[in-house]
Order: structure tokens, then C-alpha cells, then sequence
């Protein structure tokens, strides 16, 4: 059984690396594209200076970006009802519909071309929201694993960051001689495996947690706990398999409800921690750019050393997330209070990690805001470290502060709602370019400012914590 629960843990990885983010290396598939015409049309000549000709492709740029904004806006914003999907009718559903999703994006852009580029559009949209699947129903793989729960969600979030990788590689064998349409139709064909996968190494339903003892899941659960467990005819006892959740009655009882959840303190704070954290890596990279070119005084070469260093940096988000859940883990293997509970400990063991992640943003935004080139290698670091706290803390609080069974949900209308909080970019944009000549100086000042109020949300729950220790002993002194 172990090496089962080890096997679903390596191939739920490699799938979150492989596939699940490619979405976020469109900058690396946008170079494929432009080689192989997509909106070609819009370039159009224009003459210059010294009355030479050139060719102005700013809407063909144009177009691009705004595949890329809607994809990442329905990345995030699509969380809140796939979540939905996942807690209402289970993984293997879950799964399967996600993975048809994905499926259709690569066999979508495989059938594009310059002709017809307008695929891109719903092809990058299904790319984006069935990746999302894949991580939300892998991020359950950690409830096997229990002290280290966290680690493993983390680590899952760092490998969906990661996973931009895929496109570059695409990019490369593109210039190796392989058509973009053969790459995305060995992508199509590698739905094969995340099936097989949903039926032999995922449960039909959920993975609980806590587990029970004895659990098994997988496509012949029901069978082989049968044997083994030696359940009588008369079905009087009740085999811990994956259907376990006959305990999970009684249980759900006593759980709050989605709607105590939602309007619970904890919600409301850690969706002002993630939206404000978010919004600040959103407008850094958008101002990316033009705050490189700023600095370089419009240096070609050394704008693009700095973009590389940028990407790179990127890929490493892999590495950087298990820090966040090994701190959280290693917390909570603490020895516990009299009469701690379980939940009490993951709590307490949370405020670290909350606390690090909103300290780490300020850190990186001071850099950003810091008008000196050699300081933003630093910048890029802080950067990627932050963002991989970040997704990573997201996903492990929600799951250690808030019932399971409502963990699809929660996290798709935290997703969502901080999504919408997101699109504050857009004037944040107008007010750098139309207003303050390009310079996102001030901007940066005040969302430096903003990032504090992320603090509010690790000290709440600090708070917390000490208020019920205390109640405790109290309770138990009387």
C-alpha cells in the first residue's frame, strides 16, 4: 500500500510539472507563433525615421496579450466553480471533465493556424481551466501522507508554477524542426495517461483526512479491502475503504457549513492576505518592461539579460514551495498542549508561514519600488520565492482551517474572488502610463503600503490561537 500511496504521490507531481500551469510559458509559445504567422495580417509598414520602411506588428502584440489576459483571468476566476464540480461530484468526475478540457485546448492549437488564429482564444481558456483541475484534485494526494500534508500541497503548487517550462520546451523543439501541430497532438495523446491515472491511483470520491486506518482507494478498493478485512455476508461491519465516508455523516454534522465558513473571519482575512499579495505580483510583471528599459536607458541587451534572468528564476518555483509547507509541518510535529486538538496544532503551526509570506511581499515589493538596476537579480529572487509562499500557504491553510469537504469550494471562491480583486491591474496600468509618464514609482510606494494589510491576516489567527489556548486552561483549571 505504501508504494502505491508513493506512486500516486511521484506521477501527481510529475503530472502538476508537466502539464497542469502551462499556461503561464506563453511567453515562450508566443515566439512559435509569431514564426509561424498567427495575425500576421495585422502587421502593417509604417515609415520611420530617415524615411525608412518598417513593420509595426503592435497590434499583432496586442492580440496576443489579450489571449494571454483572458487565459489567466479564466485561470483563476474558473477555480470557483470547478471547485464546486470537484466537492459536489468527486474526483474521478472532476478529472475526467477537466481532462476534456485540456484535451480540447492542445487539440485546438494543434488544428490553428494563420488562417484560422482565432482558436487560440478558446484553446488557451481550456488549457488554463483544465489545468486547474489537475491541481485541485491532486492537491488531495497530501491527506496520504499526513505529517507531511503541507509539504506535499506546496510542493504540488510550486510544480504548477513550474510547469511554464513546457512551453519552452515546445519553443525548442520547434526550432529543432518539429511542427507546433506534432507537439500539441503528443500533448492530446498524453490525456491517455492522466485517465488511466484517475481510474487506478486517485479515488472515486475524495481522500479523507484525517485517514482512517486501512484505506485504500483505486479502481478494485471495494474488492480487495473485502478479502482482506474479512467482511461477513450480512455487511454488518464497514470496510475503511474509500468510501469511508459513512463515517463522514456523522461527521459532516458536527463540521461547519459552507456558508459558516465563508463568512468566518479566517475567509475574509485570508482572501484580503491573497488579493493583495497578488495584485502585486500581477502589476510587477506587467510593468516589467518598461521598468527594465527605465533603468537600462532603452538597452536592448541588457533588457534581455535581465528578462532571462527573470524567466529563469521563474522555473524555480518547484524548489522554493516545500520550504513553506516543511516550515508549516515541522510546526505543527510539535509536541501539543493538554488538550490541543488536531486542527488547533495546523492552526498554530500556519502562523509562521502567513507571517513569512506577507513579509517576504513587502521585501520584494521595496526592491521592485527601488529605482536601481543590480538590485533586481535580488527582486527577481524574493519574487519567485514570495509567489511559490504564496499559492502554496493558500492552498495548505484553507485546507488545514476549513472542513475537507468543503476544500474544493473554499479554494475555488478565494481563487475567484481575488481574481476579481486582480483587475484592479488594469487602472493601476492606465495611471503608470497616462498619468505619472510611464514611471510606476508611486504605484509601487502605495502597493507597498497595500502589502501591509496582509500582516492583518497571520495575527488574526496568532490571535486566535492564544484566545483558545487560554480558554482552555481555563476550562481545565476550573
Amino acid at each position: 500500500m505504501s508504494v502505491k500511496r508513493y506512486l500516486t504521490f511521484a506521477t501527481g507531481l510529475l503530472e502538476c510539472l508537466g502539464f497542469a500551469g502551462a499556461v503561464f510559458g506563453w511567453a515562450s509559445l508566443v515566439f512559435v507563433l509569431k514564426e509561424d504567422g498567427y495575425f500576421s495580417s495585422l502587421c502593417v509598414n509604417t515609415t520611420g525615421v530617415n524615411a525608412t520602411h518598417t513593420l509595426d506588428c503592435s497590434r499583432q502584440d496586442e492580440q496576443f496579450s489579450l489571449i494571454f489576459t483572458i487565459a489567466s483571468f479564466m485561470n483563476n476566476f474558473m477555480t470557483m466553480p470547478n471547485g464546486f464540480l470537484f466537492d459536489r461530484y468527486g474526483t474521478t468526475m472532476a478529472r475526467l471533465f477537466g481532462i476534456f478540457l485540456y484535451t480540447m485546448g492542445t487539440l485546438m492549437v494543434a488544428f490553428s493556424s494563420s488562417a484560422i488564429p482565432n482558436l487560440l482564444f478558446p484553446a488557451l481558456c481550456s488549457l488554463a481551466m483544465g489545468g486547474i483541475f489537475l491541481l485541485i484534485t491532486n492537491m488531495q494526494v497530501g491527506n496520504l501522507f499526513g505529517s507531511r500534508r503541507s509539504t506535499i500541497i506546496t510542493l504540488y503548487n510550486g510544480a504548477f508554477d513550474s510547469s511554464s517550462a513546457l512551453f519552452l520546451i515546445i519553443k525548442l523543439v520547434h526550432e529543432s524542426g518539429v511542427s507546433l501541430r506534432a507537439a500539441f497532438l503528443f500533448l492530446s495523446a498524453c490525456s491517455v495517461i492522466h485517465v488511466l491515472r484517475t481510474f487506478f491511483l486517485l479515488p472515486r470520491k475524495f481522500i479523507p483526512y484525517p485517514l482512517p486506518d486501512r484505506y485504500t482507494y483505486g479502481i478494485n478498493c471495494s474488492k480487495s479491502e473485502a478479502l482482506s478485512s474479512g467482511v461477513s455476508a450480512n455487511d454488518n461491519a464497514q470496510p475503511a475503504i474509500e468510501e469511508t465516508p459513512l463515517n463522514k455523516d456523522a461527521e459532516v454534522k458536527q463540521e461547519k457549513s459552507f456558508r459558516e465558513c465563508l463568512l468566518s473571519r479566517f475567509f475574509a482575512f485570508h482572501l484580503l492576505w491573497l488579493s493583495v499579495m497578488q495584485l502585486r505580483h500581477y502589476l510587477f510583471i506587467g510593468t516589467l518592461n518598461p521598468m527594465l528599459l527605465r533603468l537600462t536607458g532603452g538597452e536592448a541587451s541588457l533588457v534581455s539579460q535581465y528578462i532571462n534572468a527573470f524567466a529563469v528564476t521563474q522555473l524555480c518555483g518547484v524548489l522554493c514551495a516545500p520550504w513553506n509547507g516543511l516550515i508549516m509541518d515541522r510546526l505543527k510535529g510539535k509536541p501539543r498542549a493538554a488538550g490541543e486538538t488536531e486542527q488547533e496544532a495546523d492552526l498554530r503551526a500556519s502562523v509562521l508561514s502567513l507571517f513569512l509570506t506577507a513579509l517576504q511581499c513587502v521585501l520584494f515589493s521595496l526592491c521592485a519600488s527601488t529605482p536601481y538596476l543590480p538590485l533586481q537579480y535580488l527582486t527577481f529572487i524574493l519574487q519567485v520565492l514570495n509567489r511559490s509562499f504564496l499559492y502554496g500557504g493558500n492552498a495548505a491553510f484553507i485546507s488545514l482551517a476549513f472542513p475537507s469537504c468543503h476544500f474544493g469550494k473554499l479554494y475555488g471562491m478565494v481563487m475567484g474572488l481575488s481574481a476579481v480583486f486582480s483587475l484592479l491591474q488594469y487602472p493601476c496600468f492606465a495611471l503608470v502610463k497616462d498619468g505619472l509618464n510611464g514611471d510606476p514609482l508611486y504605484v509601487n510606494v502605495g502597493l507597498t503600503l497595500l502589502s501591509l494589510l496582509a500582516f492583518i491576516h497571520p495575527v488574526s489567527v496568532y490571535l486566535h490561537c492564544r484566545r483558545t489556548s487560554r480558554n482552555k486552561a481555563v476550562t481545565a483549571s476550573t
